[in-house]
């Protein structure tokens, strides 16, 4: 059969196809690039079999195209080059990788992941009509029909293990079962997964998280033995039991608590049809919010998702039982910030993305916290925020998240409309200090310099940073209070 190429990325893969044909390298189209097409789905990534060493010529096509240039698996011969592109949209970026295919692009794909990522089309072929033969060996274009996935082999795991957590995110992104074989053999398998380099983990992780849905994927990595085998921290978690307030044990509350954290998000803008989502705080522009990339590629979303997974990680080892039968997991919240940045560092994430999970994890009990005799004062909003600025929004949300999932089907209208009215009120306040405080400064550190005689140094900026929290909650609002109270401050420090 004929593969029609649509016009998403045509422009670069003929680019690709001129200079691999001047340098007379025999090259296919295969995998995902040709999958997305039969799917009609659209895709910014491009699968290129060449008959050489393809991390060589990635990089050529790279020098030639001015594009970048990633090794991603040297002993498999995988290589990226990044490209940008400006139609249709201008900047558009676009990942080719490159594969070896020197005994044939048969042979290749026998050692292909999954039946429908093992089809292909000759490179060469392609012209002015945009239309190539389907190679197709394995029945891929049946089981993307049947929407199975599949493996080529029953070596395919072993010879490239991410396939395991690959198969899952396919899966939840296509909306496809996996095969009864399959799914055994990734079983069978799990243990493998640890071999995989942490950046390849943390892509497919970051992908799977990506979707509304994968809450429920992240039971089933669970099931398939390949959730605890990527974070062995969250083996202790099973089984351990928790308040009565609480429905679920710690571990299964976790992976409740990132479904709880979906369902906010998702329903930001359905208010109306959720009795639970009627309740949540007014919190301006949500979605495009948790939609941002922070500078390691993930978004704010999939960073929550994963904090909320990881919120409880060091209960286990911290739970005590008092002598009257109260459980208490002390200190859990600053030891489990601890073990969330070890995670996210073995799975290569930034170190802006790691802070900012390590910061989900040590606050999420602080709003509470701030609120258990009434409301917080003005003070306590203005250092949460302060101290929390990154991710105040997003610990927000993950506090709710997680007091859903704490009482699960046992949920009291009535506490729940309770808890999220003690979020709007905290929103606002912060709203109110964020316009108090947005002016000008009223002073500044030459002030306290010239007019006090201090040194420049760490105590300039603490008595600035004391005057500005005093003008957010509303003790001061002029230059003359400002002074006044620097003046105040100093005097007490002195008598001390």
């Amino acid at each position: 059969m004929k593969l029609l190429v649509n016009q998403q990325g045509a422009s670069i893969i003929r680019k690709v196809r001129d200079f691999l044909a001047q340098e007379r390298i025999d090259s296919y189209l295969v995998g995902g690039y040709i999958r997305d097409n039969l799917l009609d789905h659209p895709t910014r990534d491009i699968d290129i079999a060449v008959a050489a060493a393809a991390p060589e010529v990635a990089q050529r096509v790279a020098s030639a195209l001015n594009a970048r240039y990633v090794l991603l698996d040297e002993v498999h011969e995988i290589a990226r080059v990044v490209l940008t592109e400006d139609d249709p949209v201008p900047g558009t970026r676009w990942h080719v990788d490159f594969s070896s295919a020197r005994a044939g692009i048969t042979e290749n794909l026998s050692h292909r992941d999954f039946t429908i990522n093992a089809m292909s089309a000759n490179l060469g072929e392609l012209n002015g009509v945009s239309t190539i033969s389907l190679i197709d060996p394995f029945n891929g274009k049946l089981d993307l029909e049947k929407g199975i996935i599949k493996t080529v082999s029953d070596a395919a795991f072993r010879n490239d293990p991410v396939r395991l957590l690959r198969a899952v995110r396919l899966a939840a992104e296509y909306g496809f079962s996996i095969e009864e074989h399959t799914e055994e053999l990734i079983r069978s398998h799990s243990d493998l997964i640890p071999l995989v380099a942490g950046e390849r983990i943390r892509e497919e992780l970051c992908r799977l998280l990506s979707l509304q849905d994968s809450a429920r994927f992240v039971h089933y990595l669970d099931q398939l033995g390949l959730l605890t085998n990527i974070v062995p921290e969250l083996i202790p978690a099973k089984g351990v039991e928790q308040p009565i307030e609480h429905y679920w044990d710690v571990f299964e509350h976790s992976i409740e608590t990132v479904a709880a954290l979906e369902r906010l998000l998702q329903g930001v803008g359905d208010r109306e049809q959720d009795p639970v989502l009627s309740q949540l705080p007014e919190i301006p522009c949500l979605d495009e919010y948790f939609q941002e990339e922070i500078s390691g590629g993930a978004t704010r979303a999939v960073l929550a998702k994963i904090a909320a997974l990881l919120h409880d990680i060091a209960k286990p080892q911290t739970k005590s039982v008092e002598p009257n039968g109260r459980t208490r997991f002390l200190g859990h919240t600053k030891e489990g910030a601890v073990v969330a940045g070890q995670i996210l560092q073995r799975l290569r994430f930034s170190t802006k993305e790691t802070k900012m999970v390590q910061s989900m994890v040590q606050s999420h009990l602080r709003l509470w916290q701030m609120g258990s005799e009434g409301r917080p004062t003005h003070r306590a909003v203005y250092r949460f925020f302060r101290d929390t600025s990154d991710v105040s929004v997003d610990i927000i949300m993950l506090t709710l998240a997680d007091f859903l999932a704490a009482r699960g089907p046992n949920l009291e209208m009535d506490e729940w409309k309770k808890h999220c009215q003690m979020m709007d009120y905290i929103w606002s306040e912060h709203e109110k200090e964020e316009a108090r405080v947005a002016p000008a400064k009223l002073i500044d550190g030459h002030d306290l310099i010239d007019v006090f005689g201090l040194e420049p140094g760490p105590k300039v900026g603490r008595l600035l940073e004391e005057v500005r929290e005093a003008q957010g909650i509303g003790e001061i609002a002029t230059r003359e209070e400002a002074m006044a109270f620097v003046h105040k401050q100093l005097d007490r420090e002195g008598s001390e």
